[in-house]
């Protein structure tokens, strides 16, 4: 994909580091009225007025968080920004800017960054974010992305994960176990392709779970519904990491305990369909799995009645006394410990 000999390749010494920036960044639009500096001085000036900033980043490297074997540049660029997006909402903010930096090794040429900038527009005009900054610079070898993500909350909305109470009900966004299927599948064609490079892979029938591994989406419109339904999370994180792994989060940091009941988690058909082919087991996937970008909360019983058959939201469980510890209760009632790696290893 990267090497296609029919493609136009100018070189990054043409353009210098500033050249590269301004090249790659004149197309980029300051929208938001909280930019008041965006690209093109030593750093971004950002006004919230009386609201509070919330700040992440995220680094992803290639050959570690990414496969440009599979993974086009325009969708890299597009994810690498929704996967920060992500953890913003997940404190219940209003996403505004990103700072995007970037390590390239010669085997890049100006086309391919410009792909990957392409990605990066679409998802700042998606979700109305300004890029308000970054650097480039070389890499001895393959690339390197670190993506900053900014926003804003009134202080009475920023939901931490330390809030959930015993009772508490247990809520989780959208379907899980879809980004990691859809990983196994692209892996298993990537073999394919290498024994035989004439293949041509039909990846219709995986078209949802290969879309949420190479252009997985942050639930911005989660955040909006929540409002909407005047529901207040009272802690919150994103399941980029896996089920298990993300609930453990919020026990910890709340001092609480859980049960998590198996016959809740949400499966996409797709999700289901695509374990039973890799002989995988599904709840393992949806614990473990992890690149869903799914939204895990907790609320009060209390508003119960405001998202009970809501189709965007399932409730999974509930929060206990910490003394009772984190378990899975099984479709045959059996109650297994939770672990950061689900209740089982995928080998085992």
């Amino acid at each position: 994909m990267l090497e296609n000999k029919n493609q136009e390749r100018t070189s990054l010494e043409q353009l210098g580091e500033f050249g590269l920036i301004d090249h790659l960044t004149k197309d980029f639009p300051i929208n938001l009225k909280s930019t008041i500096k965006g690209i093109g001085d030593d750093a971004a000036v950002l006004n919230f007025e009386d609201t509070r900033t919330v700040v992440t980043n995220d680094l992803l490297i290639e050959g570690v968080h990414f496969d440009l074997s599979y993974m086009p540049l325009k969708h890299l660029g597009y994810k690498s920004v929704v996967v920060n997006l992500s953890d913003v909402y997940a404190m219940n903010a209003k996403a505004s800017q990103i700072l995007v930096s970037i390590a390239v090794s010669n085997r890049f040429p100006l086309e391919a960054l410009e792909e990957f900038y392409e990605g990066i527009a679409l998802a700042c005009n998606f979700y109305n974010v300004d890029l308000a900054g970054g650097d480039t610079t070389s890499s001895t070898k393959g690339m390197l992305i670190s993506v900053t993500a900014i926003g804003e909350a009134k202080e009475g909305n920023i939901v931490y994960r330390n809030g959930a109470k015993p009772n508490d009900l247990l809520v989780v966004t959208g379907d899980l176990g879809g980004a990691y299927m859809g990983l196994q599948v692209l892996e298993r064609e990537k073999e394919v392709f290498k024994v035989n490079p004439n293949s041509q892979p039909d990846l219709e029938p995986y078209s949802y779970i290969v879309e949420r591994q190479l252009k997985p989406e942050a639930r911005k419109d989660m955040i909006e519904l929540l409002e909407n339904l005047q529901v207040m999370p009272t802690a919150m994180i994103d399941i980029s990491d896996g089920l298990s792994s993300e609930i453990l989060h919020l026990c910890k940091q709340s001092q609480v305990g859980c049960k998590l009941f198996e016959n809740k988690i949400p499966l996409d058909p797709t999700v289901i369909s695509a374990c039973e082919e890799f002989k995988m087991d599904s709840t393992l996937v949806a614990l473990s799995g992890g690149e869903d970008y799914e939204l895990l909360f907790t609320i009060d019983q209390k508003d119960f009645d405001k998202i009970k058959g809501n189709p965007n939201l399932t409730i999974i469980g509930h929060m206990t006394d910490e003394s009772l510890g984190a378990h899975l209760i099984t479709r045959g009632e059996n109650q297994i410990p939770l672990t950061a790696q689900g209740w089982n290893s995928f080998s085992g």
